[in-house]
């Protein structure tokens, strides 16, 4: 392997660490905001019922305000019956009472109603207490560990740049800057090695004689498709020997040097 090379590996290995970290925790608050899901549903839940049994209360006060002024205004036409000279008055008085006690039984059931609505939900609402309970506690404990993570996470991420910065320090400034501009291009690595006659970065074959150069050369050689920095790896394959024995014999120059 190329002298030159070893450095840039070294370095390499150091970003493609760096980054797949940073992805980690960039994913850390996604996965707290899943975890959290069940607790918010339940919660919206738990106080839907609660503002449900508040409305059907105020229901049932409406209901019994209204049997109170009836029952007030059956009271002051009872009162009225003395007073009553013909059989007829009294007659019509008898069905107007009669009337006022139907719409009183209305009034009631009413009331009754809403009382049993208000009983079913104040019972939903224990079911959904506990259930907030018991999700509070599972997104505790999942949050715990994302936390316990993302800070193990961070304090290795910490580490590694101090390494990165001072293995940058111990390269050609011009190699580290073509080796950045690579980078920034391609996410997983600037640098790859030929590996069964193809590039592991692309897994596109190389030509033969770019092979037999970056496997005898200390110069550096780049991928003629994706651009990325090559390094010998593994054996010739068989398909191509002759090939580059040819190649060997004729020093072709192939391969870009970086």
């Amino acid at each position: 392997m190329s002298q030159k090379l070893s450095p840039l590996l070294a370095l390499q290995k150091l970003d493609l660490r760096i980054l797949e970290i940073t992805e980690q925790r960039r994913k850390i608050p996604e996965r707290l905001n899943i975890a959290e899901a069940p607790l918010r549903e339940d919660t919206q839940l738990l106080a839907d019922a609660k503002t449900g049994v508040d409305a059907l209360v105020k229901e049932r006060r409406t209901h019994e305000k209204d049997l109170e002024v009836h029952e007030t205004q059956t009271e002051k036409m009872k009162s009225h019956a003395s007073g009553l000279k013909t059989n007829k008055e009294y007659q019509a008085h008898l069905f107007e009472i009669e009337l006022a006690n139907k719409k009183r039984g209305e009034f009631e059931e009413k009331i009754l109603v809403s009382m049993d609505k208000i009983d079913q939900l104040q019972g939903t609402i224990k079911e959904l207490q506990e259930k907030v309970t018991a999700a509070q506690a599972v997104f505790a404990k999942e949050k715990s560990v994302l936390d316990a993570a993302d800070k193990e996470l961070a304090a290795e991420l910490a580490q590694l740049e101090a390494r990165q910065r001072e293995a940058a320090k111990q390269i050609d400034p011009n190699l580290l800057a073509r080796y950045t501009h690579i980078k920034l291009s391609r996410k997983d690595g600037a640098v790859a090695a030929v590996r069964e006659g193809m590039c592991a970065g692309c897994r596109l074959q190389i030509p033969p004689q770019l092979i037999a150069q970056v496997r005898r050369s200390d110069d550096l050689h780049v991928c003629p498709y994706c651009r990325r920095m090559l390094y010998w790896e593994g054996e010739i394959p068989t398909e191509s020997a002759s090939a580059l024995s040819v190649a060997r014999k004729n020093d072709l120059e192939v391969g870009e040097s970086v």
